[in-house]
């Protein structure tokens, strides 16, 4: 559930819907998101309920008590929306963004009942409760994030945040189910390929940091340039593109020798063909982003190969903390 909010934040991203609901939890103040701009226009003799919103003159306005409208606009019954002077309504942009929390408020429930759930392991490990309820917090806390990202008309720092809590998020779940599990499969303890390995995940972090940021300045270049000149969109990039380039060679190296690691001494990491998969398929859409010209869904799935590689680079880690040195490393985290 966790992966399908990252799937469809990239969706958001790469269709340009951010601000699809500009106000938050609600969408233009209803539960269920209109589908038309006249949903959004005063009329009269209409039934408004507190909290929803019309748009009037660029402007959002928000009901201030449930009231029926009369022959014409009276100022008194609205409030000017404060958080931001974002007032567009776009249908699509609006139902991707709204989707993209109700896979929220669904992978929220989903930690909940797994933090119930693991109240019956508190015996056995405590830190499975606690990571459970970690995960839930995290949930909230992240929550929180998506609507700062909205009041800030998707400020870059923010969504920055916003992308790492959802690894960190991530971490927690895939550090309770390696708890959980049976371990019956045995490694081999290679302490240099354990060190590389953790090199390698704190790469693969600032590649993330550094992906969002250049996608920010592709976010301004497609609207300086307009969709139908996408070539330009890459013709001028800053610092950070050509650092998120040239790391992609390191991260490449690096996951490289642990491959090499593993198969040479059969240390007994199956992940580790997981990782070169997905470190393929990044640069795969990364050279199509670049030398093609962003096709149709490239930016989406650059964004989630790398959330997909850092889960099974964490897991790695946590395969190789196994047994007696688990509940150590998770203590640590």
């Amino acid at each position: 559930m966790v992966y399908l909010v990252i799937v469809a934040g990239a969706v958001v991203r790469m269709t340009g819907s951010g601000m699809g609901c500009p106000d938050w939890p609600k969408c233009f103040g209803y539960y269920i998101p209109p589908t038309e701009i006249s949903q959004l226009e005063w009329q009269s003799e209409r039934s408004f309920k507190k909290g929803q919103v019309i748009i009037v003159n660029e402007t959002l306005k928000v009901a201030k008590e449930d009231f029926i409208t009369g022959a014409s606009y009276d100022e008194s019954h609205w409030n000017t929306y404060t958080k931001h002077d974002y007032a567009k309504f776009n249908p699509t942009h609006t139902w991707v963004e709204y989707i993209n929390r109700l896979f929220g408020a669904l992978a929220g429930f989903a930690t909940l009942i797994l933090a119930f759930a693991s109240l019956g392991y508190r015996k056995k490990n405590k830190w499975i409760p606690i990571l459970a309820w970690l995960t839930v917090f995290g949930m909230g806390f992240q929550a929180w994030l998506g609507a700062t990202v909205v009041y800030s008309v998707l400020a870059p720092v923010r969504i920055t945040l916003h992308m790492v809590m959802a690894l960190i998020i991530v971490a927690f779940i895939l550090m309770i189910i390696r708890l959980t599990k049976d371990k019956k499969k045995s490694f081999k303890n290679d302490k240099l390929f354990t060190n590389f390995l953790i090199f390698a995940l704190l790469l693969t972090l600032v590649q993330i940091v550094l992906g969002t940021q250049v996608r920010q300045f592709i976010d301004e270049q497609s609207t300086v340039f307009g969709e139908a000149a996408k070539n330009q969109w890459l013709s001028n990039p800053e610092i950070d593109f050509y650092l998120h380039r040239s790391l992609s060679i390191l991260v490449f190296l690096v996951n490289l020798f642990v491959f090499f690691r593993n198969k040479k001494y059969v240390l007994g990491y199956t992940k580790v063909n997981w990782v070169m998969a997905f470190i393929t398929l990044e640069i795969i859409t990364g050279i199509a982003m670049y030398y093609f010209h962003f096709p149709f869904g490239s930016q989406a799935l650059h964004l989630v190969f790398a959330s997909l590689l850092f889960g099974v680079q964490f897991y790695l880690l946590l395969e190789a903390y196994q047994n007696k040195n688990i509940k150590k490393f998770s203590s640590k985290i």
